[in-house]
């Protein structure tokens, strides 16, 4: 390589001779930080390929967790998929597999995700609305019928209900005849992020901390192809954060669950392995890229040097991505296709694990099921119609590339110093100041996009005027989902042991009050036909409710 010394001459030089500064607009990353008109390898100049990059499938996984990436297996193709009841949400999945869909991932309706029965006058205009209904094992074993578990893996994207979401699985495999080291998926069952970012909380920290790792204490054991938790840097993206602190928190958010399965005596190589992470592909592509590499780094150094890990399989980060649904569109919404499929190939050159790809119509409504088609498409037209999957990391080495994923690692790791040096992620959430920082930023963004600062194309540049926008057809809500959810609880209720119900709730109670795993008893419960809004009322009783932190 020439010297970087007459590198950084002839650069000089170059400038000097081609470049008028007067005409060069100043331009910063997406955080605010500053950038130079172009990068050379003296940029790169305090950077050591082998320790600070390194091959793929080995520490520090810049380049990616396994050895052949793509070259090996394309990515699973997990289109985020749920409506309505569960006769809808079978029919939706069917068609996916048949479609070519190779994972499937669950949404759960706001009573689902929050602990309410469809009968609960509280959420009766929501049921069904952004997800499934599900309120006892009978609608998880629709949701499956003809789905055997033992061939597909399944994401579920719930939280605080995610223990009672497991053991619906679990009853599910055993009434299907399948052993429990046969299933996996994953379960995002990430609380800590609902306090800062999405709101879907029902108990305090500590008992909601203290269910996390009861899943993961139970999976081990017995469920150990089960991803116990996706730990989310996604939603406080989407609620504002910058790139820089979707990555900090996540990863100070991911440190507090390990120190909490630590606590219960299993080593870190035990669960690590089964640790999985839920990250943002943006429309930035170069810092996007960076910022997934930069993690994986900064990751695998935690697990190597703070918590001590042998097993490099415990220093992957492994990752979900999903397309930032925030910055689509309402207003010529078929803008979204591209917008879709720029976010998609950031996340296959990034090296994730898992895909999905948002439907152009999700700013209005549920997907339509050729929006999502055309989605789960954007993912094979870049599997198998590009040559983005012909090698591994194929944007590493790009100055610009690595001179970013350097500076992200470096901002990051301060920006984890300064809450540490606050108290921590816990004391933050309870305060309220990390919260406070994700609002301030979302409303830099808006106030960026307003004022026109930050272009979104047909919102406030390009705009068509006397356009409306694109007719889209969207897939209207069914209210009539609700009256055939009660009177399946109904029928339910009629059906089952309510005797031997509330015996199995009494001994959620008891257990609840103990420092013993609640898996055991919701599993019980479940099996019982105990409805989702029982046994969370049943945790209630002795954990109380969250208030927010005004």
């Amino acid at each position: 390589m020439d010297d970087l010394k007459k590198i950084a001459e002839k650069q000089e030089k170059w400038y000097s001779e081609n470049v008028n500064p007067s005409k060069v607009k100043p331009k910063t990353t997406s955080w605010g930080s500053d950038l130079d008109l172009m990068y050379t390898p003296d940029n790169l100049a305090d950077i050591d390929y082998l320790s600070n990059i390194g091959f793929p499938g080995e520490f520090p996984f810049v380049r990616g967790v396994y050895p052949t990436m793509y070259r090996g297996n394309l990515w699973t193709m997990r289109m985020y998929s749920g409506f309505g009841r569960p006769e809808e949400t079978n029919a939706r999945y069917k068609e996916l597999l048949a479609q070519g869909n190779t994972g499937l991932s669950v949404a759960f309706d706001l009573p689902s995700q929050i602990g309410y029965d469809s009968d609960d006058p509280r959420v009766e205009d929501e049921v069904g609305r952004v997800g499934v209904a599900v309120d006892s094992l009978k609608d998880m074993e629709i949701i499956f019928e003809g789905i055997p578990l033992d061939k597909i893996t399944t994401s579920f994207t719930v939280n605080p209900t995610a223990a009672i979401i497991l053991a619906m699985y679990v009853a599910l495999a055993q009434k299907q005849g399948i052993g429990l080291d046969k299933i996996g998926g994953t379960l995002q069952n990430d609380i800590l992020k609902e306090y800062l970012a999405r709101g879907t909380h029902i108990y305090p920290p500590e008992p909601s901390l203290r269910l996390i790792g009861d899943i993961i204490e139970y999976c081990n054991a017995e469920v150990p192809r089960m991803n116990t938790i996706s730990i989310c840097g996604y939603h406080m993206r989407e609620a504002g954060c910058t790139l820089v602190q979707e990555v900090a928190y996540c990863l100070l958010d991911a440190i507090v669950y390990v120190e909490e399965a630590l606590k219960r005596g299993m080593s870190i190589d035990e669960f690590a392995p089964r640790l999985s992470f839920l990250i943002c592909s943006g429309m930035n592509l170069f810092e996007e890229v960076a910022k997934f590499r930069a993690a994986r780094k900064l990751w695998a150094k935690i697990v190597k040097n703070r918590f001590h890990a042998k097993d490099p399989r415990s220093m992957r980060l492994r990752i979900f991505s999903g397309c930032s649904a925030s910055s689509f569109t309402d207003r010529e919404p078929l803008n979204n296709i591209a917008r879709g499929a720029i976010m998609t190939l950031v996340a296959v050159l990034s090296g994730a694990q898992a895909i999905h790809t948002t439907s152009y119509d999700e700013a209005y409504a549920i997907p339509s099921e050729e929006s999502q088609r055309i989605a789960l498409r954007t993912q094979q037209i870049i599997g198998y119609e590009t040559d983005a999957v012909s090698v591994v990391d194929p944007m590493g080495g790009s100055y610009f590339l690595e001179y970013l994923t350097d500076k992200i690692e470096k901002d990051v790791e301060e920006e984890m110093a300064r809450i540490d040096a606050m108290g921590g992620m816990m004391k933050g959430i309870k305060e309220g100041y990390i919260q406070k920082d994700i609002a301030n930023k979302a409303y830099e963004e808006a106030r960026k996009i307003q004022t026109g600062e930050k272009v979104v194309v047909g919102l406030n540049k390009f705009v068509l005027e006397g356009e409306t926008g694109q007719e889209v057809d969207i897939r209207e809500t069914d209210y009539s989902v609700r009256e055939r959810q009660v009177k399946r609880i109904q029928e339910v209720k009629k059906e089952r042991n309510n005797k031997q119900v509330e015996l199995l709730l009494g001994e959620i109670r008891r257990v609840a009050a103990t420092s013993g795993n609640l898996m055991g008893p919701i599993l019980s419960a479940v099996r019982e036909y105990a409805t989702l809004g029982e046994i969370c009322n049943a945790l209630k009783d002795v954990f109380g409710e969250y208030r927010e932190v005004s």
